[in-house]
């Protein structure tokens, strides 16, 4: 056995038993293990690093409810009152600011249309002045129109994670362990044993909520559902002489209608592909997602992913590669040409993620959601496409139904 890690020395014992041991403090792991302690289960919690830092913390916090579909509209649904209810206990900043989805060509005005006609009362239509308006931007500018989508919620990610996570801790029956790493899993009898960093755990029932970890655990089940690492970059920029309202809501431009489930429905759909395979094809390359959510006098701002030129610069995906000068450069100028002047990048961050194919069988098809069991008492929960701070709450409660 490897003995303790001496940095995690001076931390308190592990408990020696739990009814469901979750591996991941980011928001799928929490998500899982607040729903199992809800029901009276006991919960530990192990991370390896010693505060949130994972995907879920590096995010802009959209809770984006209204353009989910299916199944995944069922689990955003849900985890939209579980954010304002945990926001209330907890203490953190969670807001119902919903979002502003800004069209800038008739084909993007028209896939909102077709949005707003099958949401039948929970997205409205916008004219140019009221779009620019509910976006904050100075002027209507290209804008022909757009679509406010109330439901959506705005969170903090990182000091709603750190607030979870110490609400989970001080609950009977729970335990989060930071700076812990996860390292075997051995079936017994009807338990299973972990190991960590810190000691071994006897465990019912073990969930891996690692994200794009997962190949370190299980490299089999990784690619046998054909996860794929996506990077993502992320920008916090400035607008000179003007502040933005830090309560205002979240605003998309229209390349993100190319990757939301709700608007695959759209006929328009295609229009709007082609017109940028023809006239922008850097943007769908970059896989740009127009997007940012106001703080104070700056905006974070996201999000694109390498080129293919970066790509086949160092051959291929890789879990933690270099920074994309292309990305960025397209991301500030599409964010500009939406906000009518420039911007100042006051600092550049990666978000790690994932892309699958989403399966088109069982009780998850159709979804960007991952949940298989590879080794007897072991679940791995994964969230693609970006999708956990929506759904992962509404998620976590299907899967605890049929896991302890």
């Amino acid at each position: 056995m490897r003995p303790p890690s001496p940095r995690a020395a001076h931390l308190p014992p592990l408990p020696s038993t739990a009814d469901l041991v979750v591996v991941g403090a980011g928001i799928v792991g929490l998500a899982h293990a607040l729903e199992a302690n809800a029901r009276g289960h006991s919960v530990l919690v192990v991370e390896r690093d010693p505060r949130p830092d994972g995907a879920s913390a590096r995010r802009c916090g959209h809770v984006a409810v209204t353009t989910q579909d299916a199944a995944t509209l069922s689990c955003a649904l849900a985890s939209r009152e579980r954010w304002l209810k945990l926001g209330r206990e907890a203490g953190f900043w969670v807001k119902d600011t919903g979002a502003v989805v800004v069209a800038r060509s008739a084909d993007e005005l028209a896939v909102l249309d077709d949005l707003v006609a099958a949401r039948d009362g929970d997205a409205l239509l916008l004219d140019a002045a009221q779009a620019a308006e509910r976006a904050g931007l100075t002027s209507a500018g290209d804008v022909v129109g757009g679509a406010f989508l109330p439901l959506d919620l705005r969170v903090e990610p990182r000091d709603a994670l750190r607030a979870l996570a110490a609400a989970l801790d001080s609950r009977p029956r729970a335990d989060v362990a930071w700076s812990t790493t996860a390292l075997t899993f051995e079936a017994g009898t009807g338990r299973t044993l972990v190991r960590t960093s810190r000691g071994e755990v006897v465990a019912r029932r073990v969930l891996l909520a690692v994200g794009p970890d997962l190949d370190r655990f299980f490299p089999d089940e990784a690619a046998h559902a054909g996860l794929r690492p996506d990077v993502r970059q992320v920008l916090r920029v400035a607008t000179p002489g003007r502040r933005h309202d830090a309560a205002g809501p979240a605003v998309l431009g229209g390349t993100s209608l190319l990757r939301d489930a709700a608007t695959a429905h759209s006929p328009a759909l295609a229009d709007v592909r082609e017109r940028l395979r023809t006239h922008a094809p850097e943007l769908l390359d970059a896989g740009v997602r127009l997007a940012f959510t106001p703080h104070g006098d700056t905006l974070l701002l996201g999000e694109a992913r390498r080129t293919d030129a970066d790509r086949r610069d160092d051959g291929g995906l890789d879990r933690d590669p270099e920074r994309s000068e292309a990305a960025d450069t397209l991301l500030l100028r599409e964010a500009e040409a939406l906000l009518g002047r420039p911007v100042e990048v006051r600092r550049r961050w990666s978000v790690p993620d994932l892309a699958v194919p989403r399966p088109r069988r069982g009780p998850f098809a159709g979804t960007p959601f991952v949940v298989a069991d590879p080794a007897p008492g072991v679940t791995t929960v994964t969230i693609a496409d970006g999708l956990g701070t929506t759904t992962a709450f509404g998620l976590a409660a299907k899967v605890v139904d049929g896991l302890l």
